[in-house]
């Protein structure tokens, strides 16, 4: 324990910023994981809700999407509902548009804040790096000539702490955004796909 609070002043203050990215990337993982867990499911249901819907009982298909815990089954239900009470056309796109960019728009919430932070952690670990390097240079140069090897060689290694720090902070976000931002991407297929079903078997019912 001793060790780690030592590295930590030994970084400065590149390190201190870097560990509340740190703590701030963990919890945005977290807390997008539980949030996007259900979004890809449903998939079988939304299937036997069509085949309902398709079979002409539209109610029974809308209380088969209501416990639904994904964005494809809010919307879908939503087609349905609509579609029962009469909406169709323009307005109904545009309203089904709308609530499609409303889920893409929760689900993306945050994502962009982690993408951040695996940009500017490695920045700032090199940042500690120059000036811990600049730093050592400036003793050395002070010593004229009387600093030893170990001096400079400890200046140098708690420079390079700050770059490995930064990496630290850094991998874990940018495959976090990556494999959420997937994720995000197939729960939108799975509304754009939901839909674009729903509306071609109203049009043809014996498909």
């Amino acid at each position: 324990m001793t060790g780690t609070l030592d590295m930590l002043v030994s970084g400065g203050p590149i390190i201190a910023v870097l560990l509340v990215l740190s703590l701030v990337s963990l919890t945005v993982i977290v807390v997008k994981a539980i949030q996007l867990w259900p979004v890809t499911s449903g998939k079988a249901a939304r299937a036997a809700a069509l085949e309902t819907w398709k079979s002409g009982d539209r109610h029974g298909a809308q209380k088969a999407l209501e416990a639904g815990k994904s964005p494809a089954d809010r919307v879908t239900a939503y087609a349905m509902r609509a579609m029962t009470a009469g909406l169709k056309g323009a307005a109904l796109e545009a309203e089904l548009t709308r609530r499609g960019n409303e889920e893409l728009a929760s689900m993306n919430r945050m994502i962009r804040l982690l993408e951040l932070i695996a940009m500017i952690s490695p920045l700032l670990g090199l940042l500690g790096t120059v000036l811990g390097m600049i730093q050592s240079f400036q003793e050395l140069a002070l010593a004229e000539g009387a600093a030893n090897a170990s001096l400079l060689a400890g200046g140098i290694w708690q420079a390079l702490l700050t770059t490995a720090a930064g990496l630290l902070v850094a991998i874990p976000a940018a495959v976090a955004a990556s494999l959420l931002a997937a994720r995000i991407e197939n729960a939108a297929q799975n509304i754009e796909s939901a839909v674009g079903q729903l509306m071609l078997a109203d049009q043809n019912p014996n498909l």
